[in-house]
């Protein structure tokens, strides 16, 4: 008589195994933070990783964007008599990526923290 056939232990699991479902649910999410001010924007990341990594979840990041600096140029002067002096102003925006490899459900337990005025949360799910 012949043994009865054993998979391989790297062999992914059957259908019906419990394991099977909770794989084919994790996606990959993508958490896009940008704002003006680089420390409520540090903070805000710091505290989405924390509660990712409390779950036990694979996380990346946060990988810095290059900073947008947005310039515009006027003259002093309302009437543009008189001499020629000029502003320049400045606005940066920063820019932070974070990567879930998680459930859906769970991403909005994470994202239920409380976000500082001035950062911007864009959440994309990929699957």
């Amino acid at each position: 008589m012949s043994a009865p056939y054993k998979p391989p232990s790297g062999a992914a699991p059957a259908k019906d195994a419990p394991g099977a479902e909770a794989a084919a649910n994790v996606h990959r999410i993508r958490i896009t933070l940008t704002s003006r001010n680089v420390a409520s924007l540090e903070k805000v990341c710091s505290d989405l990783i924390k509660g990712a990594k409390d779950k036990r979840l694979k996380v990346k990041g946060p990988v810095r964007m290059p900073t947008k600096h947005l310039t515009m140029t006027t003259m002093k002067a309302p009437c543009g008599e008189g001499t020629t002096t000029w502003d320049r102003f400045e606005m940066r925006i920063h820019k932070r990526l974070i990567d879930l490899h998680s459930p859906a459900d769970v991403v909005k337990q994470i994202t239920s923290i409380n976000i500082e005025a001035g950062v911007e949360v864009e959440v994309t799910i990929n699957n």
